[in-house]
């Protein structure tokens, strides 16, 4: 294959939402920290929803983005607890997919924690082929062409390929 045409893992971002404000929060803040062994960033409601007791401004969750080595690292160490399955509708059609993780006890050598309790996250994977650069930079940025994006198919096949995960229907 053509070194231009290989597909990558450009980022991972990791999701954890406490669903609530306060110690909840933290709470999300300490899980993401034990799997990670980063500082994740606490993300914030945007508009009100009066039925969840939100205002804008809130912290109701926590992420963090992980690059490169550690973020591939990251996902090898999470795909088990995931039964090495992503469905095929986690796909989004430029490449990108997604996977929950409904308790992280799951994840192979993390243990129970009695402070952070029983919560799930969600893991968010962007594959890329190099070039896409042209896209992102300040100084003008133009489209990626339709051939050097990624396709769901070609994401599928990086999937069972290069991480060893089956896709299914």
């Amino acid at each position: 294959m053509q070194e231009m045409k290989e597909i990558q893992i450009e980022k991972i971002v990791v999701n954890a939402g406490a669903g609530e404000v306060g110690d909840e929060v933290e709470k999300s803040v300490r899980l993401l920290e034990k799997l990670t062994g980063k500082q994740p960033v606490k993300t914030e409601s945007r508009r009100e929803a009066k039925t969840f007791g939100l205002r804008g401004g809130l912290e109701i969750g926590v992420k963090i983005t992980l690059r490169g080595e550690e973020a591939r690292e990251f996902l090898e160490k999470v795909l088990p607890a995931a039964d090495n399955e992503i469905d095929a509708s986690s796909f989004d059609g430029n490449g990108n997919f997604a996977f929950g993780i409904s308790e992280y006890i799951d994840v192979p050598g993390v243990d129970y924690d009695g402070d952070i309790g029983m919560r799930g996250f969600e893991v968010v994977v962007n594959l890329e082929r190099p070039g896409y650069r042209v896209k992102r930079r300040d100084y003008k940025p133009s489209e990626v062409g339709k051939d050097h994006e990624v396709s769901d198919e070609e994401a599928k096949e990086f999937v069972e390929e290069e991480l060893g995960a089956e896709v299914t229907n």
